[in-house]
């Protein structure tokens, strides 16, 4: 049995919502780097420059890439040889959102009740998902979900007969309708299958994926590169002014469902994709 001290927890959490809401991750530089190369709209191309010299300013001078700096997610996975001490997980990570928000002047976004709309004036509580895995680590996976983005998700329950056709419809529609609001260039996370709550939870999972890993299931991975291809051809374009460059990537994750339902959840991510990974 290996023992992980809520401490070191605490620290962990609170540099990672520091070092996501600094630091532009490598995948999406490159990718930016990328679309600004490609991009045919003068106007675009000047738009991805733009975000690019955002994102070094904000790595450079250590301060926040927007000032929408995020409701925290957090995936947790957790060894079955680990033994927590000290105190409780959950507490543990609350309080390193709250740490890392306070030392990194990062603004509080949450508001305590989501109909009286006090701020809770700390970006606490987070959103905290648990696994339970093999091994003796402690996997630590945080976002700061923007909600320009999370406002433009969406659920279907599609019929089974769909398939396939019916997703890609789905997500192109979606993406379509969202338009210039999630801040293109985006990441769209999508999740198939579960139930309802399951399909949202995997489309935000699907998120923390690097951009230039696609799925390890083949027809999955020609799936993303397929709707890739068809929401760059839509000409939303960097910040919804036009341009070939809308979405930087598609990430899919599947979970078995029941054989009456197609459940399907998109999530998207708007250019910073703010997340990070870290081990204990």
């Amino acid at each position: 049995m290996r023992e992980v001290h809520v401490d070191d927890v605490i620290q962990k959490i609170s540099q990672m919502c520091i070092d996501c809401n600094y630091n532009i991750g490598r995948d999406i530089k490159e990718a930016l780097v990328k679309a600004e190369i490609s991009e045919v709209s003068p106007i675009g191309k000047s738009i991805i420059g733009d975000l690019l010299l955002n994102s070094q300013i904000a790595g450079d001078q250590q301060m926040p890439i927007c000032q929408d700096t995020g409701m925290v997610v957090v995936f947790v996975e957790i060894g079955q040889e680990v033994h927590i001490v000290g105190g409780l997980l959950e507490d543990a990570i609350q309080r390193g959102i709250r740490e890392g928000y306070e030392k990194g002047y990062l603004r509080k976004s949450v508001v305590s009740d989501p109909l009286i709309r006090k701020n809770s004036k700390d970006n606490t509580p987070g959103v905290v998902y648990y696994d339970i895995v093999e091994g003796g680590k402690l996997k630590i996976s945080l976002a700061a979900k923007g909600f320009g983005s999370e406002n433009m998700s969406k659920l279907k329950m599609l019929k089974p007969s769909d398939g396939i056709e019916g997703v890609e419809a789905f997500v192109l529609s979606v993406v379509e309708e969202a338009g210039p609001n999630p801040c293109p260039p985006i990441v769209v996370g999508v999740g198939i299958g579960g139930t309802v709550d399951k399909a949202a939870q995997i489309a935000k999972k699907a998120l923390f994926r690097n951009i230039d890993e696609s799925s390890p299931i083949p027809y999955v991975a020609d799936l993303e590169t397929r709707l890739l291809e068809k929401i760059n051809q839509l000409g939303i374009g960097p910040q919804g002014l036009g341009g070939v460059n809308t979405a930087l990537g598609v990430n899919i994750e599947l979970f078995p469902t029941h054989i009456a339902g197609l459940p399907v959840v998109v999530n998207i991510n708007c250019h910073a994709s703010r997340h990070a990974v870290a081990y204990l």
